[in-house]
């Protein structure tokens, strides 16, 4: 009986390290990322320095016999002891943490300059809806930016309050329903990293994923030109049976494909699929995207991701292939 909670506890310390290394919090990529992290190591410094002393104090205290204090002086030194150890110390290690903090933020808002490229990101249960507004690109899950160039990110909420954290890049900003936010990032390295929802807001905020993939200025620019232009209407068979599957299980209402699927087919409430087959996940980062991932998500999302809001759809094999095919050639 006694194993059972080590073995809960070994499990939870193993999911809290597998967490920190898959985020590499503290391993910065921008010069705003590299602020926050040197506050937290001062507050990380400020806070367990004291705590480690005051338990070093205890345990002596445990160990030794007590003694009574005999005459006044030494209740008026404990006292003394109480009042600075107690009282001042820790004022002004809190008021200490507060100027850095004010610091902190002040330094991280001098990196913000003005920025040739602006996305838009709505919070979405549970996934991210992405915009390029000045280049006509709708996509999700996946924030591509060119490497050492400020990008502004407007931010909203299209239904509860989420958190946009990329950690190795930025701080955690609240996205507000009905209200438009601002924050700037800067990637001095090319790489992909992973994002998180930081807010709880609903039953998959743990699994509320996004990647923000740096790409080299001319990688970039390839990667817009290739996704302001609208996905080609298939002309192999499987392909042609695969678009009229997904009309017909009106996969439409929801999502949209530009330049294939008709008017009455372009949902917005789903991530548009205009060029899906280029993205990296599926499920807002739960799964690779690959097809038999995509095969089981089509039939059993709540199995994979409980909570989302796409249904489950039933089809023949065949139908299925088809589908897959189809949505294989959205690149």
């Amino acid at each position: 009986m006694k194993a059972r909670p080590r073995l809960g506890l070994l499990t939870g310390l193993l999911l809290v390290v597998s967490a920190c290394e898959d985020y590499r919090l503290l391993e910065t990529r921008s010069a705003e990322a590299e602020e926050i992290a040197r506050l937290w190591w001062v507050l990380l410094a400020a806070t367990g320095v004291p705590a480690t002393i005051t338990i070093v104090v205890l345990l002596i205290a445990a160990m030794r016999s007590p003694r009574p204090v005999q005459h006044p002086q030494g209740e008026r030194r404990q006292t003394w002891v109480i009042l600075v150890a107690g009282g001042v110390v820790p004022l002004l290690i809190v008021f200490g943490l507060l100027a850095y903090s004010v610091r902190t933020g002040s330094q991280v808002r001098s990196f913000e300059q003005p920025s040739a490229v602006t996305i838009d990101v709505i919070g979405r249960q549970f996934w991210w809806e992405v915009h390029y507004p000045d280049h006509g690109i709708v996509t999700a899950n996946e924030i591509h930016v060119p490497v050492d160039q400020p990008v502004r990110l407007r931010l909203t909420s299209g239904d509860v309050i989420h958190s946009f954290w990329v950690p190795q890049l930025h701080g955690k900003h609240d996205m507000i329903p009905g209200r438009i936010d601002e924050l700037w990032l800067r990637a001095e390295h090319p790489g992909v990293f992973r994002g998180q929802c930081a807010e709880f807001c609903g039953i998959q905020h743990a699994l509320m994923l996004f990647e923000v993939v740096a790409d080299p200025p001319e990688a970039f620019d390839a990667w817009l030109r290739a996704n302001r232009a609208a996905a080609v209407a298939p002309v192999d068979p499987t392909a042609v049976r695969g678009l009229e599957v997904f009309l017909a299980a009106e996969c439409g209402h929801c999502h949209a494909i530009k330049g294939v699927t008709p008017e009455l087919a372009m949902g917005a409430m789903g991530p548009d699929l205009t060029h899906f087959a280029s993205r990296r996940t599926i499920g807002a980062g739960i799964l690779p995207n690959n097809r038999g991932n995509l095969g089981g998500w089509i039939l059993a999302p709540q199995a994979l991701k409980p909570g989302n809001n796409m249904p489950a759809s039933e089809m023949p094999p065949e139908d299925l292939h088809a589908l897959l095919f189809f949505l294989e050639t959205l690149h």
